[in-house]
């Protein structure tokens, strides 16, 4: 689930669409992220990893739940993002967006910057972006509905007879109901009362509209209660394969020369084979080919950078000229080479590294060593890291007793049957949940209220290193939010009901929180400071039987408020 984060993160997972009317919900793309945390859980080789994500529908399969996995897997490629209320408009950038993020995800080069021109660092010409962008403008995306059109398009459907035969004819009598309440609703908004209603039919009041809402939605009711569920995945399947014309200066009415669909050349000196269709199969099987010298060497690269907090090339996503020069060359080749010899199994690579006498050191500071080395780049000490925003949660909730593990499954969003967001109606939600945070609703544009204040992911764009910033905001929500304040309440009463003693329970307290003994001066001062909490609290009136726990509590909160609590040594 963690590693899965990470990979989200450079993915830009969301499960909303991102366009700044509505942010329209992707309500079936949950199963993309759950498909990565197994896929990494069971250890699938990289290589096959990747090729799923580009072109799993096109995968042989041996079973039907293996060919759903597949389709499943390239809700990758479904999550680029949406620039317009109309599905068929702006779709170049919904390209380019695809075609920036494989880039950046799987060989570590800004591919985009040739999209108006020759790349000005890297030898990537303009021709080579087409060649690549063609293979996904001839690709299908899903569209998950907008202000203009509230009706979700091109999802895959588990079972397409089944969908074809039990779901549509629903889903058909539905949009009938619901188009005409998006007009009423619409109409409603831009009502003033006492004046004529400029969207309405002469002499219509406010009334008769608040009558056929209330008719329309009754209406509606039945329906959606009797109407079947479906399994969807927010997924991308084959469209009309074609080559693109070159978009002088970016201009996609401004057409040039047509780019025959390709790889890029400074990577793939072989004859460029024959397409099937759209040709991701092709550029799944040229990306995961061990003769391309990236994949496996950006991979490692992020793996490294997650253990030690920098990685060998300390820009993840860009390999090229503007990027960061690997401190360790041969370490990083020799790593990509053992990760390829090893069947590309991230797991083998994360023992290797994690056995390793360099990844086992402490974070203890020299002044020698800082002299020579201020920015650790010859790993002389463990980088020094604040755990990142899901683990933050992850351990509060863990101390609590309240972290419920497994899969996070569908987000209880509202039936698409329903959905009329709009821009003065935005779908906007924060839905609790006491699973693991990867599993949290994830908006593209509305940060969640915890993880955006500990610098969590921002899923508008692919995520290769998180910002780390550090405000006084953060502080106080340690010591005054409300996941903070039930954490400590059903810690204390855990610990005053499996520990006979307040030593003990401190004791306890230091090895959940800080993984360490505490010192006989912290135990003192901890017994100290509880006896003057317990005091304070008979002194102001409060209830005799919660007055022990309400001063562990308060205890436990300044524990958990210190950076040793937040912070990896």
């Amino acid at each position: 689930e963690r590693w899965g984060r990470h990979w989200l993160d450079v993915a830009g997972y969301a499960d909303s669409e991102g366009i700044l009317d509505a942010d329209y919900v992707r309500s079936a793309a949950w199963r993309y992220r759950d498909w990565v945390i197994r896929a990494i859980n069971a250890d699938v080789p990289y290589d096959k990893f990747l090729r799923e994500q580009i072109a799993g529908d096109l995968l042989p399969a041996a079973t039907e739940p293996e060919k759903w996995e597949h389709i499943i897997a390239t809700g990758y490629l479904g999550l680029a993002r949406r620039f317009n209320v109309n599905p068929l408009q702006n779709m170049h950038l919904t390209v380019d967006d695809t075609v920036d993020n494989l880039g950046k995800t799987v060989l570590g080069l800004s591919i985009a910057c040739a999209r108006r021109h020759d790349h000005k660092f890297d030898p990537i010409p303009n021709s080579d972006y087409y060649a690549l962008y063609g293979i996904f403008q001839s690709t299908k995306y899903p569209f998950p509905g907008s202000e203009k059109n509230h009706r979700p398009a091109d999802l895959i459907p588990r079972n397409q007879a089944e969908f074809d035969t039990v779901m549509k004819p629903y889903l058909e009598e539905l949009y009938k109901v619901t188009g005409r309440l998006g007009k009423v609703e619409g109409e409603k908004r831009a009502f003033v009362e006492g004046a004529t209603n400029p969207r309405g039919e002469p002499g219509r009041t406010m009334k008769d509209i608040l009558a056929e809402i209330k008719e329309l939605e009754a209406k509606r009711e039945p329906i959606l209660a009797r109407m079947p569920k479906i399994d969807m995945a927010y997924a991308v399947t084959e469209g009309s394969p074609g080559n693109a014309r070159i978009q002088k200066r970016g201009e996609p009415k401004d057409l040039g020369d047509e780019a025959p669909r390709g790889f890029l050349k400074i990577l793939y000196s072989k004859e460029t084979p024959k397409f099937q269709g759209s040709g991701r199969l092709e550029l799944a099987q040229w990306v995961t080919d061990p003769a391309n010298p990236l994949p496996a060497r950006v991979m490692v690269n992020r793996i490294w950078h997650h253990h030690f907090g920098k990685g060998l090339v300390a820009t993840p996503s860009d390999f090229g000229k503007r990027g960061t020069a690997p401190t360790h060359p041969e370490l990083l080749d020799y790593l990509a080479t053992k990760f390829i010899e090893s069947g590309w199994s991230v797991k083998a690579m994360q023992r290797m590294i994690m056995l390793s006498e360099t990844y086992q050191m402490a974070s203890a500071e020299s002044a020698a060593n800082e002299n020579i080395d201020a920015d650790n780049n010859f790993l002389w000490r463990f980088n020094r890291q604040r755990l990142d925003a899901e683990s933050l949660r992850d351990s509060l909730l863990f101390i609590s007793g309240e972290l419920e593990p497994g899969p996070g499954g569908p987000h209880p969003f509202p039936h698409m049957g329903t959905w009329m967001f709009m821009q003065h109606g935005p779908f906007n939600a924060v839905y609790p949940s006491q699973r693991r945070s990867v599993y949290l609703m994830t908006q593209r544009i509305q940060r969640h209220p915890c993880l955006g204040m500990f610098d969590g992911a921002d899923a508008a764009i692919s995520t290769a290193v998180r910002p780390l910033t550090i405000t006084p905001i953060q502080a106080l929500s340690f010591m005054n939010s409300e996941l903070v304040y039930e954490t400590a309440g059903a810690w204390a009463k855990r610990l005053i009901a499996s520990q006979p003693n307040e030593q003990r329970r401190l004791e306890s307290a230091y090895r959940t929180a800080l993984g360490r003994t505490a010192s006989k001066e912290e135990l003192a001062r901890g017994r100290q400071y509880i006896t003057g909490a317990r005091q304070e609290l008979q002194t102001s009136g409060g209830e005799a039987g919660e007055q022990v726990p309400e001063a562990l509590a308060s205890y436990l909160r300044a524990l958990l408020a210190g950076n040793e609590f937040s912070f990896v040594d």
